[in-house]
Parts: C-alpha cells; structure tokens; sequence
C-alpha cells in the first residue's frame, strides 16, 4: 500500500537577514503550520511583504487536524486553494452514532441548496500544508525553514514597537526586528511561554490514541462514532475516511493508560484487528496519543504581537474546532493589519481582532468542553446523564438531539463587534451585521460563478435591483465616489433579471434567486460586506453619508476620531 513521500524544502543561508544591526522586517510570522502559512498567503494578498520562520524543513508528520468546515472551505477559496484541498479531501455530510452496535443518532451537514461548499471535508494535514506552502511561494512570501526562534523580546512598553526575535539556523545564530510578529507557533508556543503569558482553562483527565491506517474498505465516507462499542468496551471509538485510502481511528483510552506502551505497534494492531472484525489487510501508517484541553490566552493581542490558532487558543477535537477556528483568526486579523501597515487605519482597529477573536473562542470552547463532558463524563450524574440519553435516543427523537459526539463547528457571528453598524431598518434572516455572508449561485458575465468568490480582500457594498438598467443614477454615482474613498470600496450589482450591464460596474445575476432570499433583499437593499466576507452594515435605502459612516465604523476611523476628540 502506498503511503505519503514527505516533502523536503530548501533550506537558504540567512546572509541577507546579516548585518552589524539587527535588520528590520515589516512583518514576520512564527510557525509554518496551516494558520502561519494562511496569515502569510493572506498577508501577500493584501501586499505585504511577509517572512516566515519554521523550525522544520517539511509539512508535519500526521494527519493531526483532518476535518475542515465549510466555513474553513471558503475562507481557503478566497486563498487560492480551495480547489485542491476539495479535489484532494473526502467530502461527507453524514455523521452516525451508535451506542454498543445500534445506531441512536444521526446528522446530515448538508447545507442548504446552492451552496460551493460542502459541509466537511477529510483531508490530512500534510496534505492541506503542501498546498498552502506551494501557493505562499507563488505568491512571493519568504519563507525560511531551519530557522528556529529561541528568543523573543517585545520592543517599546507592551510591544508596541515590535520586537526583536533571536533566530538560530544551521549556519549561525542572528538577531531580526519586526514592526510586527504573528505567533503562530501552536498549542505547545515557545514565544508564548518564554513571554510567561497566561493561558486559562481546564486540562482534561483521560488519553486517546489516534491511529492511521491505510486500507481498502467499502465503508462509506461518514462519521462514524461508538459508545462502549463490544470490540473496546466501556469507551469510545470514532472513525473517519481521509484520502489516499487512509482510515483515522480514535480511541479513547482513559487517564491511567501508559502513553508509551499504548502507542507501540504491537499494542495497536489487536485493537484495530478487533475493531475491523474481519482478516482484511490494512497497514499501521501513524500513530499518537493526546489528551486535550480547553483553554485560552486572556488577550490574543499584546502591542504588535499577535497571536493566533493555538498559540492563542486550543480545544479538544471533538467537533473539529481547532484548525477552523485558527483560519477564522487570520480571516479576522490579516485584513485589519494591512490597513493598519498601510496607515488607512488606527492601530487600535486590531484591538477588534483581540475582542472579536476571544468571544469566539470563547463560543468554541464553552461547546467543546460540553461535547468533551458528554463523551468522556468525569461525575456519576455525568454518566448517569449520559447513559440515559443514550438509551432513551434509541426509540425517542427528544433525546437524540441531546447527544453530543462532538458538535461539528460553525463560524462565528459577531454580532457584538465594535464594528458593526447596529440596523435601523427591519430585515428578517440570519445576514445580520457581524454574520459572514452566506453563499449562492450566480451568473457573471454569461457564466456561472459563486457570490463569495466575488467578495473578499476588499470592502464590497452589495446592491440588489431588478435590472442594470434600472439602477438609482444615486446609486451609481455613490459607487463611484466609494472607489476613490481613502479605504476603497467595490461596489457589486446584483440583479433579479439578466440585462445589459453598464460599463465599469460589477454585476451578477442572482441566478436561483438565493442570494435576494437569504439577504431578506429588495430592490434598493444594500450590504457591506467586509474584506472577510462578514457583513459589516445594511440598509433599504442606503444614503452616502450612512455608508461613509459604516465604513468609518468598520475600518476603527469613527472610534479614533470618538477619542480624539475626547
């Protein structure tokens, strides 16, 4: 059976990092992981120049995060590589849970219809990180392997100068400044710990073994989830399909298991023999032991060091929270920094980044330590709960919704950040301020297109009317004006009826009628939608002033201007 030939890249001398001073760099990034490798594509893409530090030489060893929601999907999309991880990954929608051998529970993740995305998608972690560094390098950002950070040091009070890193490579050891650091250096951070920043939470008591293997079955591409299952009784066992015919399997092993012995070949293989209950062939790939935790830096932004994924945050991986949510970090933070680096906003606009990004985590955590407390009860009440939910499923629909194999992520609605313009006009329909925008076919130019592939990395109003042609001459007029605004806006036509299209405006016919539906839009109705394709305002009838001033909301110029004249 095959099995993945891991990459090697190539390691480059630091002779142009080399001078008597530390040299200064505008940006810099700790950590090749999926979330460093996103904030540094992110980063060119907005035009900035970006280095990458990585103490490796090659994408990690694992499948490690293998589950990416259709949030997480688009967000690759407007990165360039949405495509590969989708033909590359295992689409599934279906996720069953059983307790011993009878099904109690099932969901489907389909989303509604017209849709780009499917609700999940398989894919190993070597794989997703091969593509993003591919596409950084196609995109011009410089990344270093062999290049480990040992040391630190924030630069100013609180980091608000930067900070300088001490980097060690194999020819030598050498000082760099940075006007601004990403730590993306994961849940283990070095900076963070050498820093003696806090990290709250609980740790949870028990062990499971992840184990990858590769085989040829005709299981179906679905979630499977087991609670006291007769080949490994009184715990839990879940098993997915990732591609290249790679099959992971957890199992939970409880706090007093040996961590060195539980991983060991010969320990594994009865207990995936045992599980298969078949003779058929299958080939140990991978093997780790984990235990997991629920925890959080107080702030993710300390001055110009910014923290992310989790450096930032961690969570135990049942329902998938870890990897999507640190793309949803970058989503957030890399459209804010570029406007900060290019002086179109305040340095306090990252201050959203710090508030935004805790309340999520927050959201993740509270729900994944109540799928954790489900699965793996530490109290008699716990269990006794758990059990009788569990039996009760079987027969009763009440109860199935109470069971928690792990609920699946969703993105985040921000409806409390500082930089949503509260509503004035009454809309129905979850496209509230703070929501990231739902998607939905449409036609561009005679050819069938998706409306989130027509947002992203800039502001975009959206303008719904029934044809082109019958566009408010206000309306155009304002979208002129928009595009030569300090922080320029793109306006976006979108259309009941396919017509003519007047030059030098943007415009997609809602083909199906959804994108109208699920933006509750009429003729007249308008959006705008932020650079992470979360809206950031709406109206019926917008006027200039009411945009200008969103957009002022949005981008932290109304609250600059709020405390200077304070």
């Amino acid at each position: 059976m095959a099995t993945y030939t891991y990459p090697t890249f190539p390691y480059r001398p630091p002779a142009d990092l080399l001078e008597a001073a530390a040299r200064r760099r505008p940006l810099v990034v700790i950590g090749a992981g999926p979330v460093g490798l996103a904030a540094a594509i992110d980063a060119r893409l907005h035009g900035l120049d970006v280095l990458l530090f990585d103490e490796e030489d090659s994408v990690s060893f694992g499948s490690r995060a293998v589950c990416y929601a259709k949030r997480a999907l688009e967000i690759l999309d407007r990165l360039g590589v949405g495509d590969v991880v989708c033909d590359k990954g295992v689409s599934w929608n279906i996720g069953r849970t059983f307790l011993r051998e009878e099904e109690v529970y099932r969901f489907n993740l389909v989303p509604d219809a017209g849709h780009k995305r499917p609700g999940m998608i398989n894919l190993q972690q070597y794989h997703l990180e091969e593509a993003l560094v591919k596409r950084a390098t196609e995109l011009g950002a410089d990344l270093r392997w062999k290049y480990k950070v040992v040391n630190v040091q924030p630069l100013g009070q609180g980091g608000n100068s930067g900070a300088r890193l001490t980097v060690e490579t194999p020819d030598g050891t050498f000082d760099i400044e940075a006007d601004w650091l990403i730590v993306a250096d994961g849940a283990r951070s070095n900076v963070r710990r050498q820093l003696g920043l806090d990290i709250e939470g609980h740790v949870f008591r028990d062990r499971f073994l992840i184990a990858d293997v590769i085989m040829k079955a005709d299981y179906p591409a679905e979630r499977w989830f087991w609670f006291d299952p007769p080949f490994h009784p009184n715990q839990s066992v879940l098993l997915h399909k990732q591609s290249d015919n790679v099959w992971r399997i957890d199992f939970q092993l409880g706090w007093d298991a040996d961590p060195e012995e539980e991983k060991k070949p010969e320990n594994i293989i009865p207990r995936v023999k045992a599980m298969l209950g078949d003779d058929r062939e299958f080939e140990l790939e991978w093997a780790s032991i984990y235990t997991f935790q629920c925890r959080r830096m107080k702030n993710f932004r300390h001055g110009r060091l910014l923290f992310v994924g989790d450096a930032a945050h961690q969570v135990s991986p049942f329902g998938a929270r870890g990897a999507n949510s640190g793309f949803q970090d970058t989503d957030d933070l890399m459209w804010k920094l570029a406007l900060v680096m290019k002086q179109q906003a305040p340095e306090a606009l990252l201050d959203s980044y710090d508030a935004d990004r805790t309340y999520a985590a927050d959201e993740n955590i509270r729900n994944s330590t109540r799928s954790t407390d489900f699965i793996t009860p530490k109290s008699k009440v716990s269990r006794t709960f758990r059990n009788a939910t569990l039996q009760l499923a079987r027969q009763h629909p009440f109860a199935r919704r109470l069971v928690n194999s792990g609920r699946l992520s969703v993105p985040s609605f921000l409806v409390h950040s500082a930089l949503n313009t509260p509503d004035t006009d009454a809309f129905e329909g979850n496209m509230v301020p703070g929501a990231p925008m739902d998607d939905a076919p449409v036609r561009r130019e005679g050819q069938d297109a998706w409306l989130l592939d027509q947002l992203g990395n800039r502001f975009v109003l959206m303008v719904f009317a029934d044809r082109a042609e019958s566009l408010d001459p206000a309306l155009l007029a304002l979208s002129e004006a928009l595009a030569q605004e300090p922080v320029p806006v793109q306006t976006l036509l979108v259309t009941a009826h396919a017509g003519s299209v007047p030059p030098g405006l943007r415009v997609v016919h809602d083909r199906d009628g959804l994108v109208a539906q699920r933006c509750d839009a009429r003729p007249g109705t308008a959006y705008l939608v932020r650079p992470d394709q979360h809206v950031a305002a709406r109206w019926r009838d917008p006027r200039a002033q009411a945009v200008r001033d969103a957009l002022a909301r949005a981008t932290g110029q109304a609250s600059a201007a709020r405390l200077q004249a304070a």
